[in-house]
């Protein structure tokens, strides 16, 4: 059974000082005074918010903590698609092991969950979902994390991945992951098809990236759309990637795509990309639609970017959708935290008395001040356990 924590001198999303006592791994009470025999540990008024949602990485396709890697991968999304498949044996990228250190990297910045997609291809076959469910195992007591059976080479394009896709969600992928209907695979329908037909079958829930643009990124998204009502999907079981078409200059065209998103409960994930049209982060939570967000790839053989710090992430999003007010920063950090939970169906998630103590502290007045400054000296709980200080997780990996 696990000893009562107090955490004392804390102030919930920038509020009034107070304490929080887990009990079991989750919250208890809030306004609890010392005593009692109970461990205690001073938060030092640090700042309160839930734990942050990395709700969409690549756990299997970092290169961090490997020798830098020399890109010179031409512009084309296949260019990269099919570089990265051949630089998995030429390089060594174990999933089990590059997984591991991108948990370690991420908690260390205050992540408590995690929505990896993990590539299924003719190449590696089921190998990284193996690694990436390894590393979920070992580091279940830093990070609750979710894995997507994805696609990354085409699912049609390349005979024999549907039947691996079969045999990744029969090893305990949590989601059906698809790519680009139209463009990768050239037939959306028999793409949805086979996309949808592996989440009835194995009762999942459906994310695919949507890199396609304007009214070509509109028709898949409306077949998607369309197939979730008729499948009766609904509370964010099915999730639209990127989703770069609702960035699109046809701004009532955009809306109503958000309408229906929002009606049909299905969510997206903007990462704020500076390179592509995103979908108008203000626009999008005022349509009623669940917005979360990730990091994507962190230094890859798709691009050096990335760091897994999500208070940046909110920083991107900001910036991107030129959020200004204090608020608005606030809404930012909101689709780090309460947003990317509803997008991974999440219902057992955030500040409050009954759920999990899963939370960061964070120095600095305010929150906004706070996702703008992102100083180092963060601290992390899982259920009430200490996993991360000074931003470094407080366990080793390979």
């Amino acid at each position: 059974m696990m000893a009562d924590l107090l955490i004392t001198n804390v102030r919930p999303h920038g509020g009034a000082l107070t304490s929080i006592l887990v009990q079991s791994g989750r919250i208890a009470a809030f306004g609890v005074a010392e005593g009692q025999g109970r461990a205690v540990f001073d938060g030092a008024g640090r700042l309160a918010i839930p734990g942050l949602v990395e709700a969409h990485a690549h756990l299997d396709k970092t290169l961090y903590g490997m020798p830098w890697y020399v890109n010179t991968v031409g512009p084309r999304l296949i260019d990269k698609i099919d570089n990265e498949r051949a630089c998995k044996r030429s390089l060594g990228i174990d999933a089990q092991r590059q997984s591991a250190r991108q948990v370690a990297l991420t908690v260390g910045h205050g992540t408590t969950h995690i929505r990896t997609h993990v590539d299924v291809d003719t190449e590696c076959g089921v190998s990284s979902i193996e690694g990436v469910m390894a590393t979920r195992e070992a580091h279940a007591d830093h990070v609750d994390m979710q894995i997507v059976a994805f696609p990354q080479s085409g699912l049609l394009r390349r005979p024999g991945t549907l039947e691996l896709m079969d045999a990744a969600m029969r090893l305990g992928a949590d989601a059906v992951g698809g790519i680009d209907p139209c463009s990768m695979d050239r037939d959306p329908k028999g793409h949805l098809d086979a996309v949808f037909g592996l989440a009835q079958r194995y009762g999942k829930g459906v994310d695919i990236h949507l890199h396609e643009p304007g009214e070509m990124g509109a028709f898949s998204m409306d077949l998607i759309i369309e197939r979730a009502r008729a499948l009766g999907m609904r509370q964010q079981s099915v999730v639209i990637s990127h989703a770069f078409c609702l960035g699109m200059p046809d701004i009532a065209a955009a809306d109503a795509l958000m309408a229906e998103l929002a009606a049909a409960e299905i969510a997206i994930m903007t990462t704020g990309a500076p390179s592509r049209p995103v979908p108008p982060l203000q626009r999008a939570r005022a349509a009623g639609v669940v917005v979360g967000t990730g990091s994507d790839g962190i230094r890859d053989t798709w691009g050096p970017y990335g760091n897994g710090d999500l208070l940046e992430r909110a920083m991107f999003l900001g910036l991107r959708n030129n959020l200004r007010k204090d608020s608005e920063i606030e809404l930012a950090l909101d689709v780090c935290t309460h947003g990317g939970a509803a997008m991974m169906g999440l219902s057992d998630y955030g500040l409050a008395v009954g759920k999990p103590a899963d939370l960061v502290l964070l120095e600095g007045p305010c929150v906004a001040e706070a996702v703008m400054s992102r100083r180092a000296d963060r601290i992390t709980f899982k259920r009430g356990v200490l996993t991360a200080r000074a931003g470094a997780a407080l366990f080793s990996v390979p």
